[in-house]
């Protein structure tokens, strides 16, 4: 690899990104930065501190071909070709172009996240009184130039054309590098406009930005480490983007097809096979590859004979071995495979993205799905496979750390699905419930809660008001939630304490419909109106209510301690039958108080999706 350290004018890097001589690697994030980033990187230019080096690829390279895309903001005709790729300073030279040239409007956030298109001036007074008050003269404004205040009805400075800029004194540093003389000698205080292009505008002309260049002979993993070592700019860039600048340009597939692999590509055509499975639209191009990784590995770790294999694995060092011909291998299996976990998913009531417990589990769930071929649908084989993926579930085992795991899933449950007599996975050893951790299962962030509520419908749980079973399309029509069986508001009035109303004991998931029935009114109330709308007798209903696990006399009496005991125990038993071992019952009878403490960190985020009556 062979490099150059040239140092480049302000202006030049300006000229080229708007041209597309340097465009970006297709891979690339999009434009991240904030407004007050923005502006802080004006003053540097502004008071001419270093800005930091740009790495900047030659383009032709025979090795490392990149599909190239424009600075954002930039429109460039069809078929542009770059003379240079930016491998780093893409958020600097993407707010610097969109700032300091054309209309100057910057397409940005501010640091709420909030998405807003701002312009940049410079009141020329204040930067001339004192070098060291560049920064407060620089002001970040709307893009149609007008500041105001009062909610937008009052306002402050109207600074939306030159002639009200130069009244004010604010210079548009989007006429930096453009057509400043023009404004400049329309000035009325001629003495501020020449001072003002003497000390800023002048020596910006020259205001120099060292580069990196790479040569033509720069290889793919040299690109590679580029990206992974020194991506200073913005965010590390993960394995999926790494992995794109390896494959591109593969010389044995280019020489092959005499076309270039685009990983961003055949990731979209992926994501267009799996549209109408939304289980999974929570699996990301990351996880892919893991399970890529895990079947390349241990590919490689059967076929070694040595007393000493290499490991199966999903780690990230893994996945960037990964060769192409790794890739093209396994993809078109694990597409299929992913689409069987859709339908795996489907048999266990979990139809909806939101309603996943874990979206990682699908990782290990595919990778096996392949190893096992058509063997996975055996009715025997399926049984265990599904006492493992419980025991994920409520056993909480996928939430952190999962790459050892995964590898240890991929070993073992094959071999234990076929063969019962077979070791017994880690996955399933490690599960474990205690019925105190029903108490605290409050919220979707919680697999386990989700899990729960799954096993409830796929045992054959039905609406109480329409004659539907609560299945795919149901599901779906019937707008199906997880709420309260003994209402907030009935509770709240009843003295019931936070962490009994809002646990999974005391929800279940019915239709919208059901749920408006149901308000806020006492059990005993609302089932009496539940069996006037849908002209079904008591009986009939409290049919209704045991495929909910729900006691129905305990409901009607609106005895809620009972109810909670009750209810409980039945779903400790169902969880006992979905992994096959004895859920530990450590609360005493009667209801105590008691230190909830097993729950996962994520549950301690807002909870956007919280159920509410």
């Amino acid at each position: 690899m062979g490099f150059l350290t040239p140092m480049y004018e302000l202006g030049e890097y300006l000229a080229w990104t708007r041209s597309g001589e340097i465009q970006l690697p297709d891979f690339q994030r999009g434009y991240k930065w904030e407004d007050e980033r923005i502006r802080q990187l004006l003053v540097t230019v502004l008071r001419g501190h270093p800005l930091g080096a740009v790495m900047l690829l030659k383009t032709g390279n025979a090795q490392v071909r990149f599909k190239p895309r424009a600075i954002e903001g930039v429109d460039l005709a069809s078929g542009t070709e770059a003379k240079f790729l930016l491998l780093d300073g893409q958020q600097r030279l993407t707010s610097l172009t969109q700032a300091l040239s054309g209309d100057g409007a910057v397409a940005t956030k501010d640091s709420r996240g909030k998405l807003l298109d701002r312009r940049y001036l410079v009141h020329m007074a204040t930067a001339l009184s004192d070098a060291n008050r560049v920064d407060e003269a620089i002001i970040s404004i709307p893009a149609d130039g007008v500041i105001r205040a009062n909610f937008g009805k009052d306002v402050v400075i109207d600074l939306s054309d030159h002639d009200k800029q130069r009244k004010h004194g604010y210079f548009p540093l989007h006429l930096l590098y453009g057509d400043y003389m023009s404004w400049i000698l329309e000035l009325n205080e001629r003495d501020l406009g020449k001072r003002f292009h003497e000390q800023f505008i002048k020596p910006a002309a020259t205001y120099d930005i060292p580069a990196i260049v790479l040569d033509e002979s720069t290889d793919k993993a040299a690109v590679a480490t580029v990206f992974e070592k020194v991506n200073i700019g913005g965010l590390p860039l993960n394995v999926f983007e790494l992995l794109t600048a390896v494959f591109a340009g593969d010389a044995g597939y280019y020489k092959k097809t005499g076309e270039d692999f685009r990983l961003n590509d055949d990731w979209k055509e992926t994501q267009v096979k799996w549209s109408s499975h939304p289980v999974l639209a929570g699996v990301e191009n990351t996880d892919f590859l893991q399970a890529v990784t895990m079947l390349a590995t241990r590919k490689r770790h059967l076929a070694d004979t040595s007393d000493r294999p290499p490991a199966i694995s999903a780690k990230r060092e893994d996945v960037l071995k990964l060769s192409l011909t790794d890739y093209l291998e396994w993809r078109d299996q694990l597409r299929e495979a992913f689409v069987w976990a859709a339908t795996f998913l489907a048999d266990r009531h979990i139809f909806a993205r939101r309603d996943v417990p874990y979206p990682k589990q699908l990782v290990p769930l595919a990778t096996i799905k392949v190893v096992l071929g058509k063997d996975a649908d055996l009715i025997g084989v399926s049984d265990r496979l599904i006492r493992w993926y419980w025991c994920g579930v409520l056993g909480e085992l996928y939430g952190s750390a999962i790459e050892t795991r995964f590898a240890r899933d991929i070993e073992m449950v094959p071999v234990w699905a076929i063969e019962e007599s077979s070791p017994t996975p880690r996955s399933v050893q490690d599960a474990n419930f205690t019925e105190s951790r029903l108490h605290s299962l409050r919220t979707r962030n919680a697999a386990a809660y989700k899990g729960i509520a799954a096993l409830i419908l796929a045992g054959g749980a039905r609406d109480w008001m329409e004659e539907k079973a609560l299945d795919k399309v149901q599901h779906s029509d019937l707008a199906v939630d997880i709420h309260h069986i003994f209402p907030q508001k009935w509770c709240n009035e009843n003295g019931i304490d936070d962490e009994r109303r809002e646990s999974i004991v005391n929800k279940t998931a019915i239709s919208a419909r059901t749920n408006r029935t149901v308000g806020g009114a006492p059990p005993s109330h609302y089932l009496s109106v539940i069996e006037s709308r849908a002209k079904v007798d008591a009986a009939r209903l409290d049919e209704r209510l045991a495929t909910h696990l729900v006691p129905a006399d305990l409901l009607r009496s609106d005895n809620f301690d009972a109810f909670f005991a009750a209810r409980r125990e039945s779903l400790c038993k169902l969880v006992e039958a979905a992994i096959g071992k004895a859920v530990q019952r450590d609360i005493d009878l009667g209801f105590a108080e008691e230190d909830s403490t097993h729950f996962e960190a994520d549950e301690l985020m807002d909870d956007a999706t919280l159920e509410t009556d």
